[in-house]
């Protein structure tokens, strides 16, 4: 069933949606959540007459399954670009699937992505929170003198980045020689 019941209109309509989504995905690596979360914002400030919500995520489906299909969005790839930067970042693996969750990520994908940094890493998520700890100067960051008065505070900012209780203690209890060796490992 058309939404837009002259055709030449219904042509329009989807070409200036695919122009849309050409644009974006030029400035921005999407998935296609997120693209189609933008397309349809972009369409409802156009204020077309297309009548329901529905045969809007119609026609936005389509447009998004012909970018599939001509390979400008994969989910697969954007999910192994995204969470190879934010490991690089020094997020958790915990906060590397949240995130990609949030970005309306399969979870398939987002399993064989996280397999792959297990896969290529030793240990990432020690050396995420070594990032951490040196990108906030916490833990072992701090002056000898002040670490036992903010040891409950670090290890909270650790716990909020998703690394375990466990790995924490461990990487607040590391002695500032070695954290140096750590860093420049990294």
């Amino acid at each position: 069933m058309n939404p837009i019941k002259n055709k030449k209109d219904l042509e329009a309509t989807i070409d200036e949606i695919r122009n849309f989504a050409y644009s974006y995905l030029e400035k921005y690596s999407s998935s296609k959540q997120q693209l189609k979360t933008h397309l349809f914002k972009k369409i409802i400030k156009k204020k077309y007459r297309i009548s329901s919500k529905k045969e809007i995520f119609n026609l936005i489906d389509s447009v998004i399954a012909t970018l599939v299909d001509q390979k400008f969005l994969s989910d697969r790839y954007y999910s192994d670009a995204k969470s190879k930067a934010f490991l690089r970042r020094g997020y958790s693996l915990n906060k590397i699937r949240y995130n990609l969750i949030k970005k309306g990520i399969n979870e398939k994908y987002i399993k064989a992505s996280i397999s792959k940094i297990k896969e290529n890493e030793s240990d990432p998520d020690f050396f995420s929170a070594i990032k951490l700890c040196k990108r906030r100067r916490i833990g072992p960051s701090r002056e000898e003198n002040n670490r036992p008065l903010f040891y409950k505070n670090d290890i909270s900012i650790l716990a909020r980045s998703g690394f375990s209780y466990e790995l924490s203690k461990k990487v607040l209890e590391i002695p500032k020689q070695e954290f140096i060796k750590f860093c420049k490992m990294i």
